[in-house]
């Protein structure tokens, strides 16, 4: 079967790309178990060192670059009916609420393109969308929200998000295609430099000080969010592709299990799990557009359906940032 991942270029699509490739298997639309023979990494860019085309064993590995918000771009990557598509091509928040019309673009056009690719498959492929937790907000936002909290976000990347979700339950229910959302939450550790979502910081409090370099928060220290590691979010996402499609019922998106922490829980975890290292400083700044989008997040987040469906969960946060240590300081490979 062939294997499509949008925003393949990215930091989580290329681990999950590592991982599928150590797998080498998952349910095609037969309902079997198959073996992925091609993997379609499709972003607007990759890596300059980044072989156009490469063989992992009897896996053929293709980088494409081009617009997602470009329907014909999109029809060319879901060629053939034994497919699977790991939806995770995006505007990032921050960028959303400062660009409109590029989240409109890429986020809302390109998802409809990926979906209406898969309708003119014959069967059922599977999709799994990276949604977020930005889909919930408002003032009427409880404490904790979980798969049936209504949803009013407060940026356009949430509204995109929530959008696709609805579309992917409507696609699915008319029998077009398979299709399951992950509500991720915000990911951590982010290696390589920041970018352009109001989360990005999260990841900073931790890289910049690991590097040696000074970190100035634009939160403060009692800022609560749900946090996952890269590690858990990949494993997840495989997981709700293999989920199968009568544990899921009328609603396909699925918040994936996270941990409730504050920026000040963070700091700590930094300190304790760095041990001898010697660390940047870390100040506070307040930035009021970032704690404008902040103040909109959920705060803690349910996940019994998700750990009912077999999601992993991270064990701790001193976990996550153990990680990040291995994979991308300590001589890892990643």
């Amino acid at each position: 079967m062939k294997v499509v991942i949008t925003g393949g270029g990215g930091f989580i699509g290329g681990r999950l790309a590592d991982a599928l490739v150590a797998r080498g298997r998952l349910l095609g639309p037969s309902g079997q178990d198959e073996p992925i023979d091609e993997l379609l990494l499709f972003d607007r860019e990759h890596r300059p060192d980044a072989s156009r085309e490469e063989k992992k064993g009897s896996l053929v590995v293709e980088r494409v670059s081009g617009d997602i918000g470009d329907r014909e771009t999109v029809y060319t990557l879901v060629d053939r009916p034994d497919i699977s598509v790991f939806h995770l091509a995006s505007v990032v928040s921050g960028a959303g609420e400062l660009d409109f019309d590029m989240a409109m673009h890429v986020n809302l056009d390109g998802g409809r393109h990926v979906l209406e690719a898969l309708r003119r498959q014959p069967g059922q492929p599977r999709l799994v969308f990276a949604s977020s937790i930005a889909v919930f907000g408002g003032s009427a936002m409880p404490a904790t929200v979980g798969d049936t909290t209504k949803q009013t976000p407060q940026t356009t990347y949430g509204v995109t998000k929530a959008i696709l979700e609805l579309l992917i339950n409507d696609y699915s229910r008319k029998g077009f295609l398979d299709g399951r959302s992950a509500r991720l939450p915000t990911v951590i550790v982010r290696p390589g430099k920041p970018n352009a979502a109001a989360s990005s910081f999260v990841s900073g409090v931790f890289r910049e000080p690991l590097n040696g370099e000074d970190m100035t928060l634009p939160v403060a220290a009692e800022t609560a969010m749900p946090l996952l590691g890269y590690r858990a979010i990949v494993d997840g996402l495989i997981a709700l592709h293999q989920v199968a499609p009568e544990r899921l019922g009328d609603d396909r998106a699925v918040g994936l299990p996270s941990l409730t922490v504050t920026v000040a829980d963070m700091i700590a975890a930094l300190k304790r799990v760095a041990g001898a290292r010697r660390l940047g400083e870390i100040a506070f700044a307040p930035d009021p557009f970032i704690e404008s989008i902040c103040a909109g997040w959920a705060k803690d987040c349910s996940d019994e359906r998700a750990l009912a469906l077999g999601l992993p969960k991270d064990g701790s946060l001193d976990e996550i940032v153990s990680y990040y240590i291995e994979d991308y300081l300590d001589g890892g490979s990643a």
